[in-house]
């Protein structure tokens, strides 16, 4: 039986099946630049010695900054996320940290945590190795040399706990 319309078939060039992952691409490449939006905000509302709130943040930074609108409300569904559970994460990030303190931490890397590790705990519409994977992209384009695998360590830690699984053994 013949097959109309899919990718498999050479008749239609695989068509269907590349419009949908150009699609798939591109709400990707969005959910990833708003992650960035996201960290620069929790960054600087860090790095202002986290007064006020990430939202107060937030709308100063679209006053002095040009954000695609379509990116905004991801921006701010991150942002709220985070807020709304800050001690939850912070505690989940203390548990998980092998010799670190959280307040130690470089800036980008203690926000990178932050951001990835609320996005992995409490956003149900992100698989959690989705939102580990991006912390790690975002370590790797913000941090330091060594951030990426130490952001990779601590937020693998995070997961495993909120699973129930046994810690990784060193």
């Amino acid at each position: 039986m013949k097959r109309s319309g899919t990718a498999h078939d050479p008749v239609d060039g695989g068509r269907a099946d590349k419009s949908e992952s150009v699609t798939s691409a591109r709400t990707r490449v969005h959910r990833s630049r708003s992650r960035s939006w996201a960290l620069q905000v929790v960054y600087r509302w860090e790095a202002g010695g986290a007064d006020g709130s990430l939202m107060d943040v937030f709308q100063e930074t679209l006053r002095m900054r040009r954000v695609a609108p379509a990116r905004i409300s991801r921006v701010e569904r991150h942002l709220r996320c985070l807020e709304a559970h800050l001690p939850e994460v912070d505690a989940a990030l203390r548990e998980a940290l092998d010799n670190w303190r959280l307040e130690r931490l470089a800036v980008v890397d203690r926000s990178v945590l932050r951001l990835a590790a609320s996005e992995m705990l409490f956003d149900s519409e992100t698989p959690p190795l989705v939102a580990l994977q991006e912390g790690i992209r975002l370590a790797g384009q913000y941090g330091g040399p060594q951030s990426p695998r130490f952001v990779n360590g601590v937020l693998d830690a995070v997961l495993r706990e909120a699973r129930g699984a046994e810690p990784r053994t060193r």
